[in-house]
């Protein structure tokens, strides 16, 4: 009787560690800047992991995208707000963060970085526009993602 106690004990308590551990990457929705807008390159979805992100942690932004026509090269163009404030703004080579040429059907942006310890936890927005080497805006979407109160132990 005591050992079907036990292994129903490690059960739960393996069920209650799954929980807590398998939500490091969470889907995030995402809205069209336009939302008329008939955009060439359509976002499928976002995935930030781990979510929340942790200051001085590495963070990645996944983002699965189809386009109709193939993609020689381009740029992403990133904005970020804080409480509606704009406090950041970075340009990337979108063949840095994806393999060119992009050929039709889906494809992964993929973005990578550690946030600075000292970075403040809360709700951040995001807007990110992708251009072509023409400078034609294939599309453009914005999202939110949070940072979490937690840091590394390095920035304690």
């Amino acid at each position: 009787m005591e050992m079907i106690q036990y292994n129903r004990f490690t059960a739960h308590l393996l069920l209650l560690s799954l929980i807590l551990v398998v939500p490091l990457a969470v889907a995030t929705d995402v809205q069209y800047c336009d939302k008329q807008g008939e955009y060439d390159v359509k976002v499928q979805g976002v995935e930030i992991s781990p979510n929340p992100i942790a200051r001085g942690q590495p963070a990645t932004f996944s983002i699965a995208a189809t386009t109709g026509a193939a993609i020689d090269g381009g740029k992403l163009v990133i904005e970020v707000a804080y409480f509606g404030w704009h406090i950041h703004s970075e340009t990337h080579d979108l063949c840095d963060e994806t393999s060119c040429p992009v050929s039709t059907g889906d494809f992964v942006v993929s973005h990578s970085q550690v946030l600075p310890g000292y970075t403040p936890p809360g709700l951040y927005s995001l807007k990110m526009k992708m251009f072509d080497a023409n400078k034609r805006e294939l599309t453009c979407i914005g999202f939110d993602f949070s940072i979490g109160f937690a840091s590394s132990v390095a920035d304690s």
